[in-house]
């Protein structure tokens, strides 16, 4: 077992203590109730961890279901029958369950009495991957660009970097304050998903290639929902370090500290999204056009490895390493994609650029599972302690 997490880090998951805070309405007091209640068939035997898991195998189960429908993203633009309605109303099921799952782990690990760090890390790392294959699913609802309506391929990449963003700073705002301030884009963004899938379940895709109000169509109101999200939960990142700092729970110096460590975050995403759009712009072959599926799952894994990475120097109360191993084969595939040398194998590079990253990440992320289970003397997915031997 490659052993990703460094012992000075296994140590700091022993002092680390989770706090968080949900001043959403719609999950104060429309969902949470409803969480509640789901709860408590959940039977008392079965592991946090393994509805988390559980959750997230249904949200990769929806998302290579409709690929097989829909590999390019035409079909709704230009086949509109061509996704069947029960794959629309499967996606609706498929993310309401995981949905509820993804906040019920939290729940029945208290009610256990199983609370660990590696719960957390396994809830937030898989949430990390799955913010972008739900946007990567969603895309299939809008359809790519046919000349008359869709979304282009290019402003496809643009919503998913978005949404990354937006993950990344509530983690970073985490990072800053020792507090997990819960965004409001995640709870409206899963009921909109779910209504989304509904709808077009109901009426057929067509619904989103008319003109909704003043000419324009129900996916830009989404974005601009999304954006607005965004920028609210950026100036709460902004609101409570500096409120934290002005009450006396933070001495200014410390602030100022993690703040230069937070930077770190940042250099992170902007290395990656630099060096990406570069690869989209200069692309001899066009290749997002080509195979915008692949790229952006290239995108969102590459980007959950990284945050997984920060999350755990957040937790250990750790520096983030200032260079990511991924960066340099990433540096030199694009170089030879923008520079010829690659030619026609562009395409087949990214597939086994993108295979390989997925492998990479599943490495760490298994690793760092039996690693912290090992440390911790606990297992994944099951309450049993682990022997001592």
């Amino acid at each position: 077992m490659w052993r990703y997490v460094s012992s000075r880090q296994l140590e700091g998951f022993r002092r680390y203590k989770y706090s968080a805070v949900d001043t959403n309405p719609l999950s104060v007091y429309i969902m949470q109730p409803i969480w509640n209640k789901i709860i408590k068939i959940v039977p008392l035997w079965i592991a946090p961890n393994l509805l988390t898991f559980s959750g997230f195998v249904m949200i990769l189960v929806n998302y290579f279901l409709i690929s097989f429908y829909d590999w390019d993203y035409t079909a709704s633009g230009t086949s509109p029958g061509l996704v069947p309605t029960w794959v629309w109303l499967f996606s609706a099921f498929t993310t309401f369950c995981a949905y509820a799952l993804d906040s019920i782990d939290g729940k029945h690990a208290r009610r256990t009495q199983s609370s660990t760090p590696l719960g957390e890390l396994f809830d937030h790392g898989l949430d990390s991957w799955a913010t972008s294959i739900f946007v990567l699913s969603f895309f299939s609802v809008c359809s790519r660009d046919n000349g008359k309506t869709g979304v282009s391929v290019y402003t496809m990449y643009i919503y998913l970097s978005i949404v990354l963003f937006n993950f990344m700073c509530s983690h970073w705002e985490k990072y800053n304050t020792g507090v997990l301030f819960l965004p409001w884009g995640y709870d409206i963004s899963q009921v909109v998903l779910i209504t989304a899938y509904l709808l077009t379940g109901a009426v057929g895709v067509e619904v989103w290639q008319k003109p909704f109000l003043f000419g324009y169509y129900i996916t830009d109101a989404l974005v601009i929902l999304l954006i607005a999200s965004i920028d609210r939960d950026e100036l709460s990142t902004w609101r409570q370090a500096k409120q934290r700092t002005e009450e006396g729970h933070v001495e200014l110096w410390a602030v100022e500290e993690q703040e230069r460590r937070a930077s770190v975050y940042f250099f992170h995403f902007h290395k990656r999204y630099t060096t990406f759009t570069v690869w989209v712009v200069f692309s001899p072959s066009n290749i997002l056009e080509k195979q915008p599926r692949l790229f952006l799952w290239m995108v969102g894994v590459t980007f959950s490895n990284v945050i997984c990475k920060v999350i755990i120097c957040q937790m250990s109360s750790t520096r983030p390493e200032l260079l990511h191993w991924f960066l340099f084969p990433l540096a030199l595939v694009v170089y030879a994609a923008i520079s010829g040398l690659l030619g026609w194998t562009e395409e087949a590079v990214l597939a086994t650029f993108t295979a390989l990253v997925t492998a990479a990440h599943l490495h760490y992320g298994v690793c760092v599972g039996l690693q912290l289970s090992e440390h911790l003397n606990i297992y994944i997915f099951s309450l049993k302690k682990r022997v001592q031997e």
